[in-house]
């Protein structure tokens, strides 16, 4: 005779007032209205349970047949019926086998808990949370007598419950299980929209959050730049909480959506079938939509009814969708069994992230001896087989629809997969883990009893009064290592360590389909880095013709352009404007352009940075060639205008006019000829110190000389005067004396310039597109303009006194010719600064150089060819009679 142990418990209490309101459901609704009422019976009955006995029982709780309802009302008695059988899913009788293999597996393995057996207890939730409720109660009783909160067997104790994703049903499962500490296991994904975690502390999810799943999904739109998308989302509480925690996330991303469709959830038939046309209606929306990715919240019971919209759409002639749907772990491609001949090519290429699962060694020899004729107890195979090969066990005429008598001897390896997979799921691989982890737990506690002998009588502690409760501790501490050779733990959250495979579904024309791993998505992987992607192994939708697609709101932007706001738009929408002058973009759909590097510069399509020509007054093109030949022929000409006056320095017209400011002159034309070399050739230290300092000194020591020519004239006519004291001033001292005084000052500006802020190479980048300019930087620019200044001040005063002496009577007339001279000079220097200033890049060193050229040749062609002309051509008008008489 059994004894039977009653806990008194708040949730004692609280389970008692549920079990009165379940048995009394039926029988007020039968009072109050004065309806003949038959003694109810069960109101929500369970006609699918397994039961296996055992030292330690493992409940679970699976859903696979949907228990469609009408709506209520209070005319009738209210009943749950089911509409019909051919509304189950026959893949989630894997789930079951799954348990059934490992608890086989661990109780035949005679080094793994030898004095322990292991048994199970599985009811059917029928999507429904009354229903789960009281399979929930059912798990906490002796098996066969419903009075939860007692115990009436003590070699029978339920150590822990497997249950599917935390909705409002399982929420159910859950709440009644974490007041009694039993350990929880989620084989699915864990919802935070019913409930946060700390309501649920014996919770362990076989399954990462949905959080991290999320976040692989906006980087897989990042990695294929898909800004552009639809989203589904389930009609119900969690519908709305992943809608809250997708639409920002996405937007940090980048990515915005399209439009948000609302299925509808799993309601009454009448809602159902009303809602589904409604959504109809806006079928023309996911077709014509510029989209061409859509996330799916992929909760298994919103799937069946997207399914069911797409059916609709096909038998109404409506264009088929060509789209590429992204899908969370929940969508394991499943049908109910009314959808076996549904056709699945819509779902070619879709991506999802998938639960890792592996192949346990023996899992599909178990499923080759699944038979209905040798399944004692299964009170699962019998509706399982009829709906997965749509026959029937029954033989009678008068069902209303024929089908085949069942053998009991067909294949499971003849279902196409969106009914059964002889391979496990990842579902049913979270299955089998969850029942190791308890397993391996038990084990530690047995191997933890038998070495400690001495506390155990001390504690007067048997490892057959163990609590469910005392499990948590080593859950959270046990890693191992299942037989399929994955490691399994958990965090300090009761979170699974593992992460996501990411999967590409190939559908083909017999239903059947196969699953392609493309990337892995791992939560301990760098931040930003945790999705790896194998592209070249996706297999898009057809009509792609295996071209990446493109799922934009509009076309890209082009190298060149770059993106602008779209008034009245979402963000992912927007027009594309050319790159402003200057700047470029080298990518598609760039934010905004950018400028080059300082040594590089737009192409004409402004779509990426080539390198600036580097430019400079080379010998090596025409125009450098050109203008040093130039120097060198003045040069030349200078030179033998000087051998021309040594040679005859004794003669008249050498003397006349002071010889050694002549040799002066000449020397200083000379230099001012090869100064101009300076400017040619690449800009160095060295050359930009001596450009416009040599430049300047040489030219104020012509000018100085050509000033002391002049003034020369002026006295050497007043000293002729009777009593004139001018004399005394005439001669090579006062002509030496000035010349060196006026160089000296212009030599004193170019010490000082060379002292503060001396000139040095630089480069130019902005003056001209594409080009760097070498140049020599002036250094300081005020220091330039004094010495031009000052070369400037000499020229006038050099032209104003020649001008005033050009009538004073001399056999050779220098004083006119001198004159000429500063008036082509002052001429070419007038024009000299607005074309400088005009100029960019070696145009102006050739500017400066073809001014100093053509001054210097006009210094030298006025003064000196009249008088070269007299002594190479006229030679006897060069004597001292001729030039007397010409006083005279």
């Amino acid at each position: 005779m059994g004894i039977c142990i009653w806990k008194e418990s708040m949730a004692t209490k609280t389970i008692l007032i549920v079990v009165l309101l379940l048995d009394l459901q039926c029988q007020m609704v039968c009072d109050t209205h004065s309806i003949n009422c038959t003694p109810c019976d069960d109101p929500l009955p369970i006609f699918h349970e397994f039961y296996q006995p055992g030292d330690f029982i493992i409940g679970q709780i699976v859903s696979h047949i949907f228990l469609l309802h009408d709506s209520p009302s209070f005319q009738e008695q209210p009943t749950e019926k089911l509409i019909d059988e051919r509304f189950s899913v026959p893949k989630h009788y894997q789930n079951i086998l799954a348990l059934v293999f490992a608890i086989k597996e661990i109780n035949e393995n005679p080094k793994f808990l030898s004095n322990i057996t292991l048994g199970f207890h599985i009811l059917s939730g029928y999507y429904l949370a009354k229903i789960t409720y009281k399979a929930t109660l059912n798990l906490l009783s002796t098996h066969n007598m419903f009075i939860p909160n007692y115990r009436c067997d003590a070699q029978e104790r339920l150590i822990s419950v497997i249950g599917s994703r935390l909705t409002e049903t399982y929420a159910s499962m859950a709440t009644i299980l974490t007041n009694y500490k039993i350990p929880q296991f989620t084989y699915e994904s864990f919802t935070p929209a019913h409930g946060d975690r700390i309501l649920f502390p014996s919770m362990y999810e076989m399954v990462p959050s949905e959080s991290f799943q999320y976040m692989g999904v906006a980087q897989l739109l990042h990695y294929f730049k898909w800004t552009w998308i639809g989203l589904f989302a389930v009609d119900d509480d969690n519908g709305e909480k992943f809608l809250q925690t997708v639409t920002p996330l996405l937007s940090q991303n980048g990515i915005c959506f399209d439009f948000i469709l609302r299925t509808p959830k799993r309601t009454d038939t009448n809602d159902l079938i009303e809602q589904l046309l409604s959504l109809l209606e806006k079928y023309p929306v996911l077709v014509n939509s510029t989209a061409n990715a859509y996330f799916i919240y992929g909760l298994s019971t919103s799937m069946y009814t997207l399914r069911m919209l797409l059916g609709m759409a096909q038998q109404s002639s409506l264009p088929p969708l060509s789209k590429v749907w992204i899908v969370t772990s929940q969508w394991g491609f499943e049908s109910v069994s009314l959808q076996r001949i549904w056709d699945t090519q819509i779902f070619h290429g879709a991506i999802s992230f998938t639960v890792h699962s592996n192949q346990p060694p023996g899992f599909q020899n178990f499923l080759q001896i699944i038979k209905p004729s040798k399944a004692k107890g299964d009170g699962f195979i019998q509706d399982f087989w009829e709906q997965a090969f749509d026959c029937s066990f029954k033989h009678s005429d008068e069902s209303e629809e024929i089908k085949k008598p069942c053998t009991g001897e067909e294949k499971l390896e003849s279902l196409p997969g969106t009914l059964f997979e002889v391979s496990m799921t990842g579902q049913s691989y979270n299955v089998y883990n969850a029942v190791y982890a308890v397993a391996h737990v038990l084990n530690a506690l047995d191997t933890f009893q038998f070495k400690s002998r001495a506390l155990v009588q001390q504690r007067e502690w048997k490892f057959q009064n163990l609590e469910p409760w005392q499990l948590h501790h080593f859950l959270r501490s046990v890693p191992f290592n299942n037989s399929a050779g994955d490691a399994v733990s958990f965090d300090e959250r009761g979170e699974l360590r593992a992460g996501f495979d990411v999967t590409n579904w190939i559908t083909f024309p017999n239903n059947s389909f196969a699953r392609v791993k493309v990337g892995r998505l791992d939560p301990h992987a760098v931040p930003g880095n945790a999705l790896t992607l194998h592209e070249d192994r996706i297999v898009w939708p057809r009509s792609f013709n295996q071209v990446v697609p493109h799922s934009l709101c509009n076309d890209p932007c082009h190298p060149g352009y770059s993106k602008e706001k779209k008034e009245g738009a979402k963000f992912c929408c927007y027009n594309c404007a050319l790159c402003p002058e200057g700047m470029f973009s080298d990518q598609k759909d760039m934010d905004a352009c950018v400028k080059c590097s300082e040594d590089r510069y737009p192409n004409k399509k402004q779509n990426e940075c080539i390198p600036r020509t580097r430019s400079f007054l080379s010998y090596k093109e025409y125009l450098g060639i050109v203008l040093a030949v130039m120097a060198l022929s003045f040069s030349l000409s200078t030179a033998l205008v000087l051998a021309i006056f040594v040679k005859h320095q004794n003669t008249p017209i050498v003397k006349a006019n002071n010889r050694h400011l002549s040799y002066i002159l000449l020397i200083s034309l000379l230099l001012c000829f090869l100064c101009s070399l300076l400017f040619i050739g690449k800009p160095g230290k060295v050359t930009c110190l001596l450009q416009q300092t040599a430049f300047g000194i040489i030219f104020s020591m012509a000018l100085s000389s050509v000033l002391a020519k002049t003034i020369t004239v002026v006295l050497a006519f007043m000293a002729t005067k009777p009593g004139s004291r001018v004399r005394k001033w005439v001669g090579k001292r006062m002509a030496n004396s000035l010349v060196l005084s006026c160089t000296f000052v212009q030599s004193g500006i170019c010490t000082l310039w060379l002292s503060t802020s001396p000139p040095f190479p630089d480069t130019d980048m902005h003056s001209l597109n594409g080009i760097i300019i070498l140049k020599c930087n002036e250094g300081s620019t005020a220091m330039f303009y004094s010495v031009l200044s000052y070369m400037g001040f000499l020229a006038i005063v050099s032209f104003t006194v020649a001008f005033l002496a050009r009538k004073l009577p001399d056999s050779f007339n220098e004083a006119k010719f001198i004159t000429f001279s500063m008036l082509v000079f002052c001429s070419v220097w007038v024009c000299f600064v607005p074309t400088y200033l005009s100029t960019k890049g070696k145009y102006m060193i050739a500017v400066e150089i073809f001014s100093i050229l053509a001054s210097s040749a006009g210094l030298l062609g006025c003064i000196f060819s009249p008088k070269c002309y007299i002594i190479i051509m006229r030679p006897e008008l060069n004597n001292a009679e001729h030039v007397i008489r010409r006083k005279k």
